[in-house]
C-alpha cells in the first residue's frame, strides 16, 4: 500500500530506537542499518492501519530480522580471517542509543558488545531488549514467541555470562582523556616498566584486521606481552607508515562510551583502539583496524570537531 504522511512519520520517529537496537544486535553499524531498512520495506508493505501498536510491530519485525542475521553471522564468521571484533562508534554517534542508565551504557560498550557474542540470538536478544531499553519480560516473550519463563531464563542466563567476563567500571569523558594521555606517554616512551604499571596482570589485547590490514589472529595475553606489544606498536618504522598510508595523527575520545585512541590519516580513520578499564588498570585493549568496520567513524570524524592530536605515530 502506498504510505501516508503519517505513516511516514512514525516510521522515522521509531528509526533511532530500531536502529539503537539492531546495532546492540549485530555489533555492525551497516549491518544495524541494513536491517533498518528490510524492516522499512516490510512496512511499506504492511496494511498499516490494521497495525494496533506499530512501535511493538516495527521490533518484532526488526528483531527477527536481527535474529536472521545472527544466526548466518555465526557461519560466516567460522571464515572470517582473525579475531572478528565489533564495529565501534565514536562519541555522539547517535546509533549508539540511551544512555541515562548504567545497564543502557553498558549495553553498548565495547567490552560488553564483545562478550555478547558468546550468548545464542535468542540471549542476545532478550538481554538487549531488557537490559538497555527495559522492554518487560511479557513483551519479549510476544516478540520471540516464547512464553514470559523461558524468556525470564534466558535473560538471566545471558546476564550471568556477560558479568562473568567483566568488571563494571563507569568513566567520564575527562578521566577517559587521561587515561589515553597516561597510556600514550607510557608506550612511546620506549620503555616496557611504565607501561606494566597501567595494566593488571591478565591483560589482554586482540586486533581485527579482517584480512586486509595486518592484526595478530591470537590475543596478546598477560601485563609484559601486551606491553612489549604496544612498545613496538608505536615505535617508528617505514613499514608501518607504508601500512597506513601515512604518518598517522592519534587522538584521544570515547567509543562506545569507553576511552579509545583514534588513529588517522589524511582525514580517515585507519584504526580505533578501545581500552577496557578497570579498578585495577587497564584489562583489555581491542583493536579495530578493518578499514570496513571504520567507514561510519570516518565519515563521523569528518563532522566533529576533535582538536589537535596528542602525537604523530610512526
Amino acid at each position: 500500500m502506498a504510505l501516508t504522511v503519517n505513516h511516514m512519520d512514525r516510521f522515522e520517529a521509531s528509526m533511532p530506537r530500531l536502529e539503537a537496537i539492531a546495532y546492540r544486535l549485530l555489533g555492525s553499524a551497516s549491518d544495524a542499518e541494513d536491517a533498518v531498512q528490510d524492516t522499512f520495506l516490510r512496512w511499506q508493505a504492511a496494511d498499516i492501519d490494521r497495525i494496533e501498536v506499530p512501535e511493538a510491530w516495527l521490533t518484532k519485525v526488526l528483531t527477527n530480522l536481527c535474529l536472521n542475521q545472527l544466526t548466518s553471522a555465526r557461519a560466516r564468521r567460522e571464515t572470517y580471517v582473525g579475531q572478528w571484533l565489533p564495529e565501534p562508534l565514536l562519541a555522539g554517534d547517535p546509533m549508539l542509543g540511551p544512555a541515562d542508565t548504567a545497564e543502557q551504557r553498558e549495553s553498548v560498550s565495547y567490552a560488553v558488545l564483545a562478550l555478547m557474542e558468546r550468548l545464542s540470538p535468542d540471549e542476545r536478544v532478550v538481554y538487549v531488549l531488557r537490559e538497555a531499553f527495559d522492554y518487560p519480560h511479557r513483551k519479549i516473550a510476544e516478540i520471540l514467541d516464547i512464553t514470559e519463563a523461558a524468556g525470564q531464563q534466558l535473560f538471566h542466563r545471558a546476564k550471568k555470562h556477560v558479568a562473568d567476563g567483566r568488571a563494571r567500571t563507569e568513566i567520564d569523558e575527562a578521566a577517559a582523556r587521561r587515561i589515553v594521555e597516561e597510556f600514550l606517554a607510557a608506550a612511546t616512551s620506549g620503555r616496557t616498566e611504565p607501561l606494566v604499571r597501567l595494566l593488571t596482570e591478565d591483560a589482554v589485547s586482540v586486533g581485527d584486521g579482517g584480512g586486509k590490514v595486518p592484526a595478530r589472529a591470537k590475543a596478546f595475553e598477560g601485563a609484559l606481552a601486551v606491553a612489549k606489544f604496544m612498545r613496538g606498536l608505536f615505535k617508528p618504522g617505514k613499514a608501518k607508515r607504508a601500512i597506513a598510508g601515512g604518518s598517522p595523527e592519534v587522538y584521544a575520545t570515547t567509543a562506545n562510551g569507553a576511552p579509545a585512541v583514534v588513529a588517522v590519516v589524511d582525514g580517515r580513520v585507519i584504526g580505533i583502539m578501545c581500552l577496557e578499564v578497570t579498578a585495577e588498570g587497564i584489562a583489555a585493549f581491542r583493536n579495530q583496524v578493518n578499514p570496513d568496520k571504520l567507514e561510519r567513524a570516518t565519515q563521523r570524524w569528518a563532522g566533529t570537531d576533535h582538536g589537535e592530536p596528542l602525537l604523530h605515530a610512526f
